[in-house]
């Protein structure tokens, strides 16, 4: 039986620009989504290529649950897997948006997010301060492979921070409830403010890459919370995400590995460029020794800059 995908209207896309998020139900099919957990333990065993930054392969007779437990998130996973590739322009991906960002959008970058029992979650952040758009068209499309849940990990977000296209300030952090990257902090919200996102399997959560969100660990007793998260802009708009080439000024700098998921690559005459290796984050339950989260870390008013 084929798959009805959700009709998607201007009042979604009226609700994206007021609260910075959006939930569509149903998105993906029980096909597609057997499909890409069957993936997700490919790539984990190494079926997918073991050329993982920080991978290392389990053995061969671990177990789907052994084998899924010892990873947290690995980068650009559509560089290993055609099926995840596949999913960047899924259709309900797509028809979102193009009604949210415009008709010309690219993706430069994929995450899969395996939070198993007892994993960490990820500090307040926002996606804009690693991924510059410049023209704040930059969304994530957070597509459910599990159930999530408060006490599996869900998201969290505060809706309508991201309104006032400001990047607040951020440090390096040492909560053990989460993994090893940095924390937003300095804005006007409380966590109060927060309201989580729970959604069956299947969903997709479309989010602002100003919006501020976070997730806590998986305190469930079993099972996992699956994710694979992509991140788009409008194809229109330069992407300053390596530094500048030789003689190259900041204003003309664009990384070209992307891949276009709707309508027309208006710099196609650039050509496109394979830069980005998948790699494995550090979650931090062993300790952060790669320098991205310090031990002893100082004050924060002393890493940003005195801003509090």
């Amino acid at each position: 039986m084929s798959h009805a995908y959700p009709e998607i209207t201007a009042e979604h896309a009226a609700f994206f620009a007021e609260n910075g998020y959006l939930i569509v139900e149903n998105a993906l099919s029980p096909t597609e989504l057997e499909e890409l957990r069957l993936e997700t333990t490919r790539i984990c065993r190494g079926e997918r290529g073991t050329d993982i930054r920080n991978y290392e392969p389990p053995p061969a007779n671990a177990t789907e649950a052994e084998v899924l437990h010892n990873y947290l998130c690995i980068h650009f996973p559509h560089k290993l897997s055609p099926i995840m590739e596949r999913h960047l322009a899924h259709p309900t991906m797509v028809d979102v948006l193009t009604q949210i960002i415009g008709p010309n959008v690219k993706c430069m970058q994929s995450m899969l997010f395996i939070k198993s029992s007892g994993k960490p979650g990820q500090a307040w952040h926002q996606d804009e301060w690693a991924i510059p758009t410049r023209d704040r068209s930059l969304t994530g499309g957070w597509i459910a492979l599990d159930d999530a849940t408060v006490e599996n990990g869900c998201l969290w977000v505060i809706p309508g921070s991201h309104k006032r296209g400001i990047i607040w300030p951020f440090g390096q952090q040492n909560d053990p409830r989460f993994d090893c990257g940095t924390e937003s902090f300095g804005f006007p919200y409380q966590d109060e403010d927060a309201i989580p996102v729970e959604v069956k399997a299947g969903a997709i959560v479309f989010f602002n890459g100003y919006l501020l969100h976070r997730s806590l660990p998986n305190y469930a007793q079993s099972g996992y919370r699956r994710v694979l998260v992509n991140h788009y802009m409008s194809a229109e708009s330069l992407l300053p995400w390596r530094r500048p080439k030789e003689g190259e000024g900041m204003a003309v700098t664009d990384y070209r590995d992307i891949v276009m998921i709707a309508g027309e690559d208006p710099y196609a005459w650039k050509g496109l460029e394979d830069l980005a290796r998948p790699y494995l984050r550090p979650s931090g339950e062993g300790g952060c020794d790669d320098g991205t989260r310090p031990k002893d870390p100082e004050p924060r008013s002393k890493v940003v800059g005195g801003v509090r």
